[in-house]
């Protein structure tokens, strides 16, 4: 477990975007069941997710289409909102940083730690906005 402190400005990052943290299952489980469209960022310490995962999330909600809620948990930190995530996410192993884009409780696309490594960010966000065009 990361410690709180370590892992708050890249809380932050989301958060000052619009993206609402989860800690818990039971905030999962109703974010998820919405009415609309979720995306949830399974946000993570890595290079990656600084480099290419949150930079990717918040470019992708300049576009006309966006989901209805915007959450994120954090791997490392929020054991039982990531787990409750990642039982949502099946058939997908799990992976940190990665995103996934709900409609009414429904998953409809996903977006896995190798979609996201190595790839810049501007190619997430129009992954993510060819998503949104899609289901939004």
């Amino acid at each position: 477990m990361y410690p709180e402190e370590m892992v708050l400005p890249m809380r932050a990052e989301l958060s000052e975007a619009g993206f609402q943290d989860l800690y818990n299952a039971e905030d999962v489980e109703s974010a998820i069941k919405a009415d609309g469209t979720t995306l949830v960022v399974v946000n993570s310490v890595c290079g990656c997710a600084a480099r290419n995962a949150r930079p990717g999330a918040k470019m992708s909600l300049d576009g006309a289409k966006k989901p209805d809620h915007l959450v994120t948990v954090f791997a490392g930190v929020d054991k039982d909102a990531v787990d409750a995530v990642r039982q949502h996410m099946f058939p997908f192993p799990p992976s940190s940083p990665s995103m996934a884009l709900f409609k009414n409780g429904e998953l409809v696309h996903m977006l896995e730690r190798h979609h996201i490594e190595g790839r810049p960010a501007e190619m997430i966000a129009e992954n993510l906005k060819d998503a949104y065009a899609e289901f939004c």
